[in-house]
């Protein structure tokens, strides 16, 4: 807020953009760990025979793996629909937040917002932003799921463009919206994880003395953003990785419940130092080129 009488506003275009630019770049820079992951979890259901021999290790293993046997540029995979998907996903889940929000609290709201209402205008801006954007997200885990095929194979599809209109022309139109009950559930509950914690570990960090809404605060929060949204989203995906890889589950709480009682708790954090350095770091770098971003959109308007 400026404090001679005038306050800075954004209008939802410059919000779309803003959240459209920074998860784009953030999509750029952490994609490699993406694509790793991906090959990673799809190996856990190919390899199920003992016998055989992982061809995957770790994070940065899987990516050294790729970057040796496909390219580099193998890494980046899937980054056409990634943005597209960051594009439409991210513009609407981050840029309606703030507005969906106000809307929960009443115009008239004055003081800090509880808690509830961001979690809930979270949840409802992730699942209005992944209805309309699913189909990116399931051409992006096909392109990504395609590893180095042996000569003479013929590429399933060319490219992002191509695979969409595959898809359609093979699989129908609604082919394209393949899981999108678990993908709202998933997107809805990180969504709120991410945009709620920020909003609130922000809030908190700025009623401490001798902080102040610079980049080092915006850090602070990307970072618990990031492991709020690992700390719940992990057993989502799990779940999610599990019903998609393997038809043994009736439904999601079938796939939950055998989970818990063959395995332990436990089982649902697998992979979580992998997760949290991808969605850790995804934040910081989404929320920091935010903060900067909106205030080119930001314009001063007299009170």
């Amino acid at each position: 807020m400026g404090d001679h009488g005038s306050k800075t506003e954004i209008s939802f275009a410059g919000r779309f953009a803003s959240s459209a630019i920074a998860a784009c770049f953030a999509e750029i820079c952490t994609i490699p760990l993406d694509t790793a992951k991906v090959r990673l979890q799809l190996q856990k259901q190919a390899s199920a025979d003992a016998t055989a021999k992982l061809k995957y290790r770790g994070m940065l293993g899987t990516v050294a793996t790729i970057a040796r046997e496909e390219g580099a540029a193998a890494l980046w995979k899937g980054i056409v629909p990634g943005l597209h998907r960051q594009c439409v996903f991210g513009g609407l889940r981050i840029g309606l937040y703030e507005p969906v929000k106000n809307f929960y609290v009443g115009e008239n709201h004055v003081g800090d917002v509880p808690l509830s209402k961001k979690i809930l205008a979270g949840l409802t801006t992730g699942a209005i932003g992944i209805t309309v954007a699913n189909p990116t997200d399931l051409v992006k885990v096909r392109l990504q799921a395609e590893g180095k095929l042996p000569p003479g194979v013929p590429k399933r599809y060319s490219g992002a463009l191509n695979a969409y209109s595959t898809i359609f022309r093979q699989e129908g139109l609604g082919a394209l919206w393949t899981g999108l009950g678990p993908n709202i559930a998933r997107n809805a509950i990180i969504n709120a994880a991410e945009l709620a914690s920020y909003d609130q570990v922000k809030q908190t960090i700025l009623k401490i003395p001798g902080f102040s809404d610079n980049v080092f605060t915006h850090l602070l929060s990307g970072l618990g953003a990031g492991f709020v949204a690992v700390c719940i989203g992990s057993p989502v995906d799990v779940v999610k990785s599990r019903m998609m890889g393997d038809s043994a589950y009736k439904s999601t709480l079938d796939c939950f419940v055998k989970t818990m009682k063959n395995e332990g708790p436990l089982a649902f954090y697998k992979g979580f130092l992998p997760n949290f350095g991808r969605l850790g770091s995804w934040n910081v770098i989404m929320f920091l080129t935010l903060e900067q971003v909106k205030k080119l959109f930001a314009k001063e308007v007299p009170l």
